[in-house]
């Protein structure tokens, strides 16, 4: 494989990358730089999030039934520059600022063709042992699933447009209703996004919830008309959620009818079992423990609750694109440190 010539200089084989192994270290070395072949882009990557699952996989080796069993590189929330295209690539050139969808489903099984391709038991995942991740300064990656970014938008939000992504999907299995209560539990990046699309949506009152007090104040910071409430770990679920409808109101109808689980956590997950509305729903959009034992079957059959559950996102990419160059979104502030890729160790202790 001889080396590319990108803008006139010429990049050797190897460059930089960053990588975790089974036993649960972590580590910079070199690794080769692709060729695109048929339907594959090369891009450079210029900005890539670290997410909690990264560091899960580190730490723990594992997410439920995904398991680091080799080297993987790390990473899926990125955005680059087109460097090389392959043969028969149309939807982008080289030069194009991209945002890049990190799943690429087989397209052949039932989900792929239901649409419900976030489901494809063979998607091949960045990130994801076996397949690399971002966190490398050049990507091969196939171009169906990159998408031009507007001028108007940085590397960062074109990487953000996948937390994004997350939200959208959750929000489009249990849609927001003007006008009517929304909760949210847990105010980690994915909770603070799903602050802002309530905020976008015209829900109220926005009430979110965590055990951090930092954390709350951040989220007051990020959406000034949502109300908080630090949940006090030595209550039971069921009393958190009594002094949780407090701030929504007396009544039944003032209760919320969409609560945004974004922790995982399973008190946290019983706490809006007790705090939705009779008939309301709940859309679990946190990872947990493989197992939940403890969750309050009679309550939640009684009151009619729809507990739903999401796995990633299908077709976001270009709205959520939209919502961020046209501002209908604005999730800068989420951007909080940024490091080279030759610090992407630091970055991730």
């Amino acid at each position: 494989m001889a080396p590319l010539s990108l803008d006139g200089s010429m990049f050797g084989l190897k460059d930089r990358m960053k990588s975790i192994t089974a036993n649960h270290d972590i580590r910079l070395e070199e690794a080769p730089i692709l060729t695109p072949e048929k339907g594959e882009v090369l891009i450079h990557i210029k900005a890539t999030g670290i997410c909690g699952s990264d560091v899960h996989f580190w730490k723990t080796g594992q997410i439920g039934e995904l398991k680091v069993l080799g080297d993987c590189i790390l990473g899926h929330e990125s955005a680059g520059v087109v460097v090389a295209v392959g043969n028969g690539v149309t939807n982008v050139a080289v030069a194009d600022r991209v945002a890049i969808e990190p799943g690429v489903p087989c397209g052949k099984c039932h989900c792929c063709k239901s649409g419900d391709y976030n489901l494809c038991p063979d998607v091949a995942f960045a990130g994801v042992y076996p397949y690399d991740g971002f966190l490398q300064r050049f990507m091969v990656h196939k171009a169906e699933y990159v998408f031009k970014l507007p001028d108007n938008m940085t590397f960062s939000q074109g990487a953000l447009v996948e937390p994004l992504s997350v939200v959208m999907h959750a929000v489009d299995r249990a849609p927001l209703q003007f006008g009517r209560g929304v909760l949210i539990l847990g105010a980690g990046p994915i909770g603070l996004i799903s602050l802002e699309v309530a905020r976008a949506s015209g829900a109220t009152p926005i009430v979110i919830a965590d055990v951090a007090p930092q954390r709350l104040e951040f989220a007051k910071e990020f959406v000034a008309r949502c109300k908080t409430y630090l949940v006090d770990i030595r209550k039971t679920p069921e009393e958190n959620a009594k002094e949780i409808r407090k701030l929504f109101g007396t009544s039944e109808y003032d209760a919320p009818t969409k609560i945004l689980e974004c922790t995982g956590v399973e008190s946290s997950v019983i706490t809006a079992c007790f705090a939705v509305q009779r008939a309301g729903q709940i859309i679990v959009v946190g990872v947990g423990r493989p197992v939940m034992n403890n969750l309050p079957f009679m309550h939640i059959s009684l009151a009619e609750i729809d507990l739903t559950f999401i796995n990633r996102y299908h077709d976001t990419w270009m709205a959520g694109i939209r919502a961020l160059s046209e501002g209908v979104i604005i999730l800068d502030s989420l951007v909080t440190h940024v490091f080279p890729l030759e610090q992407a160790v630091e970055a991730l202790n």
